[in-house]
């Protein structure tokens, strides 16, 4: 663990955490992105992805000037070149400190001040440009991935015997095909503990590529089985299979990884990543910050 997330730990645990009664910017903590991309040979100045991180606020309440609770799903957004991201439990932490804080004369009104509000302390906090939005109970849910098959459609269980829990990229393998393939998959039981908190974490990791090589699915899957033992925040995990997939595959190919984790204090972190050259529909669906789009039950 490094200096700055043992700073972090040392704040976050270990204490009786007292909730904030009142809007409070200063619990917002911001962690350096760089820490584990450079253990991966990811530089902040040279990306070989695009991407968002994308946050699902389930339990986000204020009040107006009269006392009227208001309650909203919120989603919030902001771009995977920033410098830093947004340590989770200082974000509910800060989120509850709206709780008995009065605002605006109106349900609207309120909603209005909070949205700005929130804006803006994130924005100077990561540096970046961050928006959110507030989605209400009448909102359409919009379905992803409906193409993306189990990858367990493409293993033989009967003969599976998964033994490493670090990550172990030397379990990835290809083959060449003939011919150039699009290929859609999805895991559903992804695991990794926070490097904070060290509480589990679980999601679903959606995998796109368009290559002329084949990245063979029961080495993938061991793959990804084997982050069960692994301490990143979900945006590090999501990048380090992007960059490990990406590292076999060829330049001109086509690579998109997305986590939908399961939401946890409230709130969910849905990181995802895509090169450059790649342009699939689920990309817009999940990053508009004006929908709700999910896929599965976990969500």
């Amino acid at each position: 663990m490094s200096d700055k997330t043992d700073e972090i730990a040392s704040v976050l645990l270990g204490k009786k955490v007292s909730y904030s009664e009142f809007y409070d910017p200063s619990l917002l903590v911001a962690v350096p992105r760089c820490e584990n991309r450079k253990q991966y040979n990811i530089q902040n100045n040279n990306l070989p992805f695009d991407g968002w991180d994308v946050w699902h606020a389930y339990e986000f309440s204020s009040m107006t000037e009269n006392g009227l609770p208001v309650t909203r799903l919120m989603k919030i957004k902001y771009n995977c070149n920033s410098e830093f991201i947004i340590e989770s439990k200082s974000l509910k932490l800060y989120l509850n400190s709206f709780n008995m804080t009065r605002f605006g004369k109106s349900i609207n009104n309120c909603l209005e001040i909070c949205k700005r509000l929130i804006e803006k302390d994130l924005s100077e906090k990561l540096q970046t440009e961050v928006t959110a939005n507030f989605i209400d109970n009448e909102a359409e849910r919009i379905e992803i991935f409906e193409n993306f098959n189990n990858i367990m459609n493409f293993v033989d269980e009967s003969s599976l015997k998964i033994e490493k829990f670090k990550e172990a990229p030397e379990l990835l393998e290809t083959e060449q095909n003939k011919e150039i393939k699009d290929f859609y998959l999805m895991f559903d039981s992804l695991r990794s503990n926070c490097r904070v908190t060290h509480q589990p974490d679980f999601g679903d990791v959606y995998i796109y590529y368009k290559s002329q090589k084949h990245i063979k699915e029961t080495g993938l899957l061991k793959y990804l089985s084997s982050f069960r033992s692994e301490y990143h925040f979900h945006e590090e995990c999501c990048e380090m299979i992007f960059k490990r997939l990406y590292d076999l595959l060829d330049e001109k190919d086509e690579l998109y990884v997305c986590a939908l984790y399961t939401r946890r204090g409230g709130i969910d972190i849905c990181p995802t990543r895509w090169s450059k050259n790649c342009n699939i529909n689920d990309i817009l669906a999940l990053t508009d910050i004006t929908t709700y789009a999910r896929k599965s039950i976990k969500q």
